[in-house]
């Protein structure tokens, strides 16, 4: 039986996904109320601005979203290219240019809050790409509507047919979403007190993600 790779364990899972929450705060709070991760809200938003012809406003919320789409273009072209790597994993390479990215926005002013905005979405997306399995059970590491209606689901089923492995689905899912808003909740409190820099946390979560897949290519 193949062993399940780090990268798919709860604890990994449940590390980038406290980034992802984390990053979602900082931007929100930091950078001009722009969501990294809730490209939903983005759209929203962007669709309002732009049919009051509020073109400024609109293109704040335009770029994070088409950055969103590279990032997701960018991580599938790494998982393509170097699947069969070696000496480290594609989830590694992923996480490498997240840290770089998040790294460089902590020294972005105010006056380029657009481009750290599209960075972040960048590197969310790179995110939600990569990492998309905890405990063999498809997630999102950087949003909880999907995790949500998954982990409710699998307590239905489980109301209904008393199933353990539909609960212990179910708590994964909602495990995740726990850990989603605590890093949400600590982002939010600490953009306030530590202002951009706070995003090196972040970075360091997904370091120590990094750190934690190494073992794998010793």
């Amino acid at each position: 039986m193949k062993s399940r790779q780090t990268s798919e364990s709860f604890l990994l899972s449940a590390i980038v996904s406290a980034s992802g929450g984390f990053q979602d705060a900082y931007t929100y709070n930091l950078r001009d109320k722009v969501f990294a991760n809730a490209q939903t809200g983005n759209i929203v938003l962007m669709s309002q601005h732009l049919m009051q012809r509020e073109w400024t406003k609109g293109l704040r919320y335009l770029l994070p979203i088409l950055s969103f789409a590279v990032g997701i273009l960018i991580a599938e072209q790494v998982s393509f290219h170097y699947r069969n790597a070696k000496k480290i994993h594609w989830r590694q390479i992923v996480l490498l240019i997240e840290i770089i990215v998040l790294s460089a926005v902590a020294f972005l002013p105010a006056s380029l809050n657009v481009l750290a905005n599209v960075l972040v979405s960048l590197a969310c997306a790179m995110q939600v790409q990569s990492f998309r399995k905890v405990n063999g059970y498809p997630y999102a590491s950087t949003m909880c509507i999907g995790n949500l209606r998954s982990g409710t689901e699998s307590l239905s089923v489980y109301l209904r047919n008393h199933e353990k492995g539909a609960l212990k689905k179910a708590m994964h899912y909602y495990g995740i979403i726990i850990v989603f808003a605590i890093g949400a909740g600590i982002g939010g409190i600490l953009s306030i007190f530590l202002g951009y820099r706070c995003i090196l946390i972040s970075s360091m979560l997904l370091l120590l993600a990094f750190l934690m897949m190494r073992k794998e290519h010793l």
